[in-house]
């Protein structure tokens, strides 16, 4: 498998793809495998990813209520007690295990009532569930995260000792200084002072030895001193030592739930494994949704045949803006395999090559891409793409020398599963010697039986992919009659550059235009003038079709408000820009009656029409 150049993906931008996908991430797990994900060559594989996020695509487009909660990653947890025999799951890291483990269960259990969801089953499938491990969890810990007292007999007798201990101190403080009152040696509105994990009184230093107990600290000036009781240090010695024995008990219950997790830790990661898998497989339907992403019909041989196909990073700009990308319909088969796109500069053709790219890019990392539904799509082995002017200032490399060093590769490495993407073919050198090379480099990329969308100015290489099988010509469209591009693919035939309408639009000299002509010679003209009203044809009936849609419509809408009103052909009034002929009388497709065809001479369009027993019938546009 090659994927060249070594920067491919920052040429495409897929990183910007990866970060959309990224942040639709619930948790590291999700995260991690966006960061992993990678082109690959495996059909079944690619495939199965495909198949993955079109179901949770549906479930997401259902609104299905699917577990989302805790999504939850204490892997480094696991891994450190899998490492270290003596280590154990902490108070907080418990908690997190039993949600988690619980938010598996719950995927598992939604997934077997929706079994519908084939790929997404045999995932869960393969997962092993731990009820027996989330109940013990729910059983150590209560909804705080705390271990609970009945955790064990022992640790609960230790918490009844410590809150009767608890209380002794307080009983003990309380008559110590009462006591401490009644003699004098403090006021009658002193009260305990806490410092530290002590209960204290504050006395004065003449009065320091008269109360019996541990002076624990003094103040600044040394007049105050701060003293423990005797009795109050007897219950809380007894108080910390039931704090000390009931922090052993709760290792211990740790330490005994560890034990009881450690055999599966390796299945416990596993379930991490495939919880990270579902968020990534979210992420990606969730992006498909936002970019109008389908899973076309994925065939294990080298073909694309894409339907209202859009760069999704461009679409996702201009809707910012209240805009969208405009579609492309591409095809690369068998039968032509390489397509030769050609028109104006600023027409598109670098961005068909680039969508093609990124598109074709993500469809073998396992994401559904922008095209419509009836698209077929197939498998690369190796996608090779030449794009920009390649320029180092560390090797001194010009612009003609680099692209020449990416051809060298491509035809050293190029076979029939290869797509191969260049822009401006035979570009940056005498124009001459540069189609002659880049003609004879197309020659054995199509002897090679490769696939490809090679974008160029050059004429010998449009008329080489008019009279070479495999090879066929493709132009980005152009409307000369308001002077801007459509960004529209129309497969079949070359493109003009339309310099000389480009250098008129700017201004410049008519004796200048008229000059360049003569020198470029009539035949060249006249070419570049049939090429120009190909397009000009396209824009024509494109526009033709538009009107016949509303038109359509209108009629249809009239049709069903006047249900018992009789039509006939010469009620209907027709563009007089379209060329009409009557036909015969023919019968109504579908239907026992007899109506009149009007057909549009160009054979792009076909309305039929007429009277049929006091209601309208008609037959729907058939666009060629």
């Amino acid at each position: 498998m090659n994927i060249y150049p070594e920067n491919f993906e920052e040429k495409i931008n897929f990183e910007v793809i990866r970060s959309f996908i990224k942040e639709k991430c619930l948790s590291p797990l999700g995260e991690e495998k966006v960061v992993a994900m990678q082109f690959s060559t495996s059909y079944e594989t690619i495939k199965t990813m495909l198949l993955q996020t079109h179901e949770f695509v549906q479930i997401i487009q259902q609104k299905e209520e699917f577990p989302i909660c805790h999504f939850l990653d204490i892997r480094s947890a696991l891994k450190d007690i899998e490492r270290e025999p003596t280590a154990w799951l902490s108070e907080k890291e418990i908690p997190f295990l039993a949600d988690s483990l619980s938010t598996i269960v719950s995927i598992v259990d939604f997934l077997n009532r929706n079994d519908h969801y084939l790929e997404l089953n045999k995932l869960a499938s393969e997962v092993q569930l731990f009820p027996t491990l989330i109940e013990k969890a729910i059983g150590i810990l209560d909804t705080s995260g705390q271990i609970k007292d009945n955790a064990s007999k022992l640790l609960l007798n230790i918490r009844r000792q410590k809150a009767e201990a608890s209380k002794d101190v307080t009983r003990s403080m309380q008559a110590a200084i009462r006591n401490a009152q009644d003699q004098g040696f403090i006021g009658r509105d002193v009260q305990a002072d806490m410092r530290g994990s002590h209960y204290l009184i504050p006395v004065t230093a003449a009065n320091k030895r008269k109360i019996k107990g541990v002076v624990r600290d003094s103040s600044g000036s040394g007049k105050t001193f701060f003293i423990e009781p005797e009795a109050v240090v007897e219950a809380t010695n007894r108080l910390r030592d039931l704090e000390n024995e009931e922090r052993k008990e709760m290792a211990r219950i740790l330490i005994e739930f560890t034990q009881f997790l450690r055999p599966d830790i390796k299945a416990i990661l596993g379930c991490y494994s495939f919880m990270g898998s579902i968020d990534f497989i979210r992420a990606k339907a969730l992006f498909a949704i936002r970019i109008n992403g389908v899973m076309p019909e994925f065939e294990n041989k080298q073909n694309i045949q894409w339907l209202h196909a859009k760069h999704p990073l461009l679409d996702i700009t201009l809707r910012q803006e209240n805009k969208e990308a405009q579609p492309l319909d591409i095809r690369l088969t068998n039968e032509d395999r390489i397509l030769i796109v050609s028109g104006v500069n600023a027409g598109g053709k670098s961005l068909c090559l680039k969508t093609v790219a990124l598109l074709q890019y993500m469809l073998q990392c396992g994401l559904l891409i922008p095209v419509r539904e009836n698209s077929k799509a197939g498998i690369f082995r190796h996608i090779f793409m030449d794009i920009g002017d390649g320029q180092s200032l560390i090797n001194s490399l010009s612009t003609y020398t680099a692209h020449l060093t990416n051809m060298k590769f491509f035809v050293e490495n190029n076979d029939s599963e290869t797509l191969l993407l260049i822009d401006e073919f035979g570009g940056g050198t005498e124009p001459q010697i540069g189609g002659a090379i880049a003609e004879t480099l197309l020659e054995r990329f199509n002897s090679k039986k490769s696939f490809g969308l090679i974008t160029t100015h050059f004429q010998n290489l449009k008329y080489f992919a008019f009279n070479t099988d495999g090879i066929i010509n493709g132009a980005m469209l152009y409307d000369s009659e308001n002077n801007r591009p459509m960004y529209k693919l129309l497969i079949g035939t070359p493109g003009s550059s339309f310099a000389i309408e480009v250098a008129r639009r700017i201004g410049l000299s008519e004796t200048i235009i008229s000059e360049a002509s003569k020198k470029i010679g009539e035949d060249f003209m006249h070419m570049d003038r049939f090429l120009q009203s190909i397009a000009k044809d396209k824009l024509f009936w494109e526009t033709k079709s538009k009107e016949l849609h509303s038109d359509l419509e209108k009629l249809e809408n009239w049709n069903s408000q006047n249900e018992d009103t009789t039509l006939t052909a010469n009620e209907i009034t027709v563009d007089e820009k379209i060329a009409i002929k009557i036909g015969d009388r023919v019968s109504i497709q579908g239907q026992n009656a007899v109506g009149t065809v009007v057909q549009v001479l160009s054979n792009q369009a076909v309305v039929a029409f007429g009277s049929i027993k006091s209601k309208v019938a008609l037959h729907r546009l058939i666009l060629k």
